[in-house]
């Protein structure tokens, strides 16, 4: 779909209707410059010339009502057409950041946030400028040189054609810097990304940019990013500059022409002294146009270079979604299996032919290398991407037969790479489930070792955290996420190396803790200590994204494999030792 069409049809009904309005407005007003022009020349024809003074006060009476008449329709105009550009820009925001809700991880991983956050300002901004003033605008444009073109011709039709024979050549021009300006301005939005994107990733690592006393670096980047945006600005400039000089000269022409051509048709007698008042205070009325010709060609390039960016995201429909026939599930046991399940990240294999099952209730968990597939099968059962082969079931159905929205209700998530919203403890802690009770938060937040720190922060559960759990250590922001996760009372809990950044005795505190939780979950529990592990019902072990090794504690340390070296490594045991 082409920009303006798609632009009208998110406009809403009530938008439209104030958008037609003051279009029509901007036309009748147009119509209206003709008025005292053509007044004009009747005072210098009926009272000036022939020195009768009766009609003065009628003509100029008339003439300051249709000024006053006119600036006031245009006020009005304005008015409508703000209101509509902004309710359009409200509710294509809105629904942008609807569409990027709904989006796929893949999609994330694949779009800057710096050039998404550039779709949902800078680019809206353009679909609104569009709105709010192009179209009147253009209609201003049309309507102003086609209703004094008619009207010229009826004045005099020989001093008209004169005028004109200038169009053919500016259209030309035209067409010519039409094309030319577009990859111009394609070549502009990309560098705009590029410096967003960078700058959004430049504060959101700002500690690690310190760290490492990378400031001057990272300096140097903006400065390129920047500089090549201002080139982009430049060129398209420039490019600007090379046709303005002839748009110009040919719009001055007509005011040349009309002076010397209509004085002599004046001395030849075809015309009036008042019609050729006509022509030169008119003139601007065609010549005006055109040099806004190369101003709206401009705006709409940019229009249209924006509109698509954003067209791209409205019209995306997400890799993994809601099929038709989904099932409704209301409540989740927590039985998974996994069946003969590989999965292929950028023609990556990262997981081949796993197959597991755990029972309701039951701790499963998984260890292996950095790298071997640990996480990749957590975002398999969230559904964060599809496998390339093979079958996830939870509670005997395929996942891809649950509802998103349900599937992923029923499952709590505490990552070891830890996000935390900037608002307060408690509401981070019942990001999942809004209706908690200060209690419950409190409760939970027991259970993960979390209420003797946050109790300690200087507003207590109401302190607002930063960004990212700025201002909190790496265990206490794991801990506030694994109070998150058990505060949606999930069916699934998932815990990915949670535990990491905490030491002992609060990690055997926790583990205790899950024990004795208020409500019945399945838990995965990926991790790198066996003091993390040892207790869960089924223990795999992942190399190479497959699975190499599976069994209980006592199991996998008779195996003498992957899991018996890292026990003997934890344990400061010799690899040759015994298993005690």
């Amino acid at each position: 779909m082409q920009p303006v069409p798609w632009l009208w049809s998110c406009t809403s009904k009530k938008s439209k209707i104030r958008i037609i309005v003051a279009l029509l407005i901007s036309t009748i007003t147009s119509i209206m410059l003709l008025v005292n022009p053509f007044l004009t020349s009747r005072l210098i024809d009926e009272v000036i010339i022939a020195k009768n003074p009766e009609p003065l006060l009628g003509i100029l009476g008339i003439m300051l009502v249709v000024k006053v008449f006119r600036e006031c329709t245009r006020y009005l105009m304005i008015i409508l057409l703000e209101k509509a550009s902004q309710e359009n820009h409200l509710n294509l925001r809105i629904k942008l950041f609807e569409c990027l809700q709904y989006q796929d991880t893949r999609f994330f991983d694949r779009n800057r946030t710096g050039d998404l956050m550039t779709r949902l300002s800078g680019d809206l901004d353009w679909c609104r400028h569009f709105v709010s003033y192009m179209g009147y605008a253009i209609v201003d444009c049309v309507m102003m040189f086609v209703t004094t073109l008619i009207f010229f011709f009826f004045t005099s039709w020989k001093l008209t054609l004169c005028l004109i024979v200038v169009t053919p050549l500016l259209l030309l021009i035209t067409k010519i810097y039409s094309g030319k300006v577009r990859p111009l301005f394609m070549a502009m939005r990309e560098r705009l990304s590029e410096m967003n994107a960078g700058a959004q990733e430049n504060i959101a690592g700002n500690r690690v940019v310190k760290a490492f006393a990378r400031e001057e670096y990272e300096e140097e980047q903006f400065d390129k990013r920047s500089g090549a945006f201002r080139d982009a600005h430049l060129n398209i400039n420039k490019m600007w500059l090379s046709f303005y000089p002839f748009i110009e000269i040919l719009a001055h022409a007509m005011s040349i022409i009309s002076v010397f051509i209509g004085g002599y048709f004046i001395i030849k007698g075809d015309i009036t002294p008042g019609q050729l008042t006509i022509f030169t205070s008119l003139t601007w009325a065609l010549a005006n146009p055109m040099r806004q010709l190369g101003n709206l060609i401009n705006d709409f390039q940019r229009f249209q270079t924006s509109a698509n960016k954003v067209m791209e995201i409205y019209f995306r429909k997400p890799a993994i979604m809601d099929r038709p026939g989904c099932k409704d599930h209301e409540d989740m046991e927590g039985l998974i299996e996994f069946r003969n399940v590989s999965a292929k990240f950028d023609r990556n294999e990262v997981l081949t032919d796993i197959s597991f099952t755990v029972r309701p209730g039951q701790t499963l968990a998984i260890m292996g290398p950095t790298g071997c597939g640990k996480t990749s099968i957590i975002n398999l059962l969230t559904r964060s991407y599809d496998p390339s082969s093979g079958d996830i079931y939870v509670d005997d159905c395929n996942i891809k037969d649950w509802k998103l929205q349900q599937l992923r209700r029923h499952m709590g998530i505490a990552t070891q790479d830890v996000f935390l919203f900037s608002d307060t403890v408690e509401g981070n802690i019942a990001f999942g489930n809004q209706d908690m009770t200060f209690d419950q938060v409190k409760q939970y937040a027991k259970i993960a070792a979390a209420d003797e720190f946050v109790t300690g922060l200087s507003e207590g559960y109401d302190t607002i955290i930063g960004e990212r759990g700025t201002g909190l250590s790496g265990g206490q922001k794991q801990r506030i996420a694994l109070a998150r996760a058990l505060a949606m009372e999930p069916r699934i809990l998932i815990m990915d190396d949670t535990t990491s950044a905490l030491d002992s005795e609060t990690e055997h505190y926790i583990q205790e803790e899950l024990k004795k939780l208020p409500f019945t979950c399945t838990k995965i529990i990926i991790g790198q200590r066996i003091s993390a592990v040892k207790d869960a019902d089924q223990i795999l072990i992942l190399e190479n994204g497959k699975i190499t090794e599976r069994g209980t504690h006592a199991q996998l340390l008779e195996n003498r494999g992957y899991y018996w070296q890292t026990y003997a490594l934890q344990n400061d045991l010799p690899m040759d030792g015994g298993d005690d």
